[in-house]
């Protein structure tokens, strides 16, 4: 697992991603959760984490655009 990197988000603790596999891994503030992302290009990592609002960026441009799994 990636170094996790904490923001600000009333939904998500913290968001990680490694730059050889390409995963975007994401924690959940509530259930603490996390969730892999696959093939996830390093460009959109950065827009996630520059994000004003980190929910709206992963519903809107991860959620319905990569394969995910829990750990």
């Amino acid at each position: 697992m990636p170094e996790m990197n904490f923001v600000t988000s009333s939904n998500i603790e913290a968001i990680g991603y490694d730059t050889e596999t390409l995963e975007l891994h994401v924690r959940f503030l509530k259930s603490g959760e996390t969730y892999v992302y696959y093939a996830v290009e390093e460009w959109r990592y950065q827009e996630f984490m520059q994000a004003d609002s980190k929910g709206i960026y992963l519903n809107a441009d991860i959620k319905p655009h990569y394969q995910c799994a829990k750990l």
